[in-house]
């Protein structure tokens, strides 16, 4: 596998060798074994100049081992991979670079961005030409008008069409849809219209977002700066016409709030249905059940087009590290490449960043049809004060959608206040 340096001319071989002369990299106390056949420790220094740690997770690790080999050959800088747990790599990320003994850089989702930056343990980075990248990637590890990542996979939801039952695509409204999925029901070859997984107390605000922002009532407004974390734009008017969707749709019981995510995984591998709201982690246990299927974009439910959230996986830098130049580079011009980021979707199957590599990935159905859904979506957002809103979001959502609600728009509207209050 060759991996070649992109057009970005930005570092450059000299600056790299300038920086190199005096780079070591951060420790850590956490010894991990990778699945290489040999042992990384993250508290030992680096062994010589010219070394940086990465931190990563055994499933890139045997992708990422060649393309540090790679940059080792033609910069002399050594590359520490650690194999981490892909769950606790923000926690630990912000508990030890402070001390010094974090990695230089690290896989990472982009929604713990604005959380690394508050914490001051995240540096911004340097893409050089962005427009190599899809937007919706940028824009994910953007934070008041800075990239903090560099991306190298997206995905988002999508509808999973079971075509033995529906061999048409999916309508563009919600209503057709629905109305398609009873036909199939009335027909006695399917139990539900439609399905979606929720959960009985907070509904799920992630899955159901595409149909709010189909009412023109989104989170935040998305510019260029990355998020406008100053106000929530899903009040309003426009908020009261989802609220009250929700409240019809529980009522005419098309969102069952008795139907978690695994029991609509269920019915759907068990053809219960013609159409599943999900993503791409499902897609191997409907190939092993057997089920004939096509991705679809989500239907609008209100006058507007439905945007997903999209995760968007990347690495970052450490505000610590003493090697910049050296891990900008490694991370830009190698990680980001079309050849390495094709490796890397290969190994997750989710739609690279990279849009070259895209385009290459576009040949595999699943990938093309989940990247043009992306594409159109909006990243999750990355505010720090995110972790405190998804359980008010969804427990209104819950009591609406399970006629707890006596007026839904003055439960929507209430909720919208409190996360305002919460937010600022």
């Amino acid at each position: 596998m060759s991996y070649t340096l992109g057009r970005r001319g930005f570092l450059g071989i000299a600056g790299l060798a300038v920086g190199a002369t005096a780079l070591s990299a951060c420790g850590g106390e956490e010894k991990t074994t990778s699945s290489s056949t040999t042992t990384t420790s993250a508290s030992a220094p680096a062994a010589a100049a010219g070394s940086i740690t990465v931190w990563t997770d055994s499933n890139r690790e045997p992708i990422l081992k060649p393309v540090a080999a790679k940059f080792k050959a033609d910069t002399g800088v050594d590359v520490k991979l650690v194999v981490k747990d892909f769950g606790k790599l923000a926690d630990d990320f912000v508990t030890q670079v402070p001390t010094g003994k974090g990695p230089d850089a690290s896989i990472m989702p982009h929604d713990a961005t604005g959380r690394l930056v508050q914490n001051g343990v995240v540096a911004p980075i340097e893409l050089g030409d962005a427009s190599l990248f899809e937007d919706v990637a940028v824009q994910a590890f953007t934070y008041e008008g800075q990239v903090y990542g560099l991306p190298y996979s997206t995905e988002s939801i999508a509808i999973l069409r079971n075509t033995a039952l529906a061999p048409d695509a999916t309508p563009a409204t919600f209503d057709e849809m629905v109305e398609a999925g009873k036909k199939v029901v009335a027909s006695g070859k399917a139990k539900y219209p439609f399905l979606v997984g929720l959960d009985a107390k907070t509904s799920d605000p992630f899955h159901l977002y595409p149909f709010q922002t189909s009412f023109g009532a989104p989170f935040f407004e998305l510019g260029d700066k990355g998020f406008d974390a100053s106000k929530l734009a899903m009040g309003g008017a426009n908020g009261a016409k989802f609220a009250q969707w929700l409240a019809d749709q529980g009522k005419a019981g098309v969102l069952n709030l008795n139907i978690s995510g695994d029991i609509a995984k269920a019915q759907f591998f068990a053809g219960k249905t013609p159409y599943f709201l999900t993503g791409p982690w499902n897609l191997a246990d409907a190939k092993k059940a057997g089920i004939k299927y096509a991705i679809d974009s989500i239907p609008k439910a209100g006058d507007q087009e439905a945007q997903a959230f999209v995760t968007v996986q990347g690495l970052v830098m450490s505000a610590k590290t003493q090697n910049s130049v050296a891990v900008n580079k490694f991370l830009v011009e190698y990680i980001g490449s079309e050849e390495v980021q094709t490796e890397l979707y290969k190994e997750g199957l989710r739609a690279p960043a990279n849009k070259a590599a895209y385009e290459a990935a576009k040949a595999d159905a699943d990938v093309s049809a989940l990247g043009a859904v992306s594409a159109k979506g909006v990243p999750t957002p990355n505010i720090p004060t995110m972790s405190g809103v998804w359980t008010d979001w969804g427990t209104a959502q819950a009591q609406i959608i399970g006629k707890k609600a006596a007026d839904p728009a003055k439960t929507w509207e209430a909720m919208v206040t409190a996360l305002n209050g919460k937010i600022k």
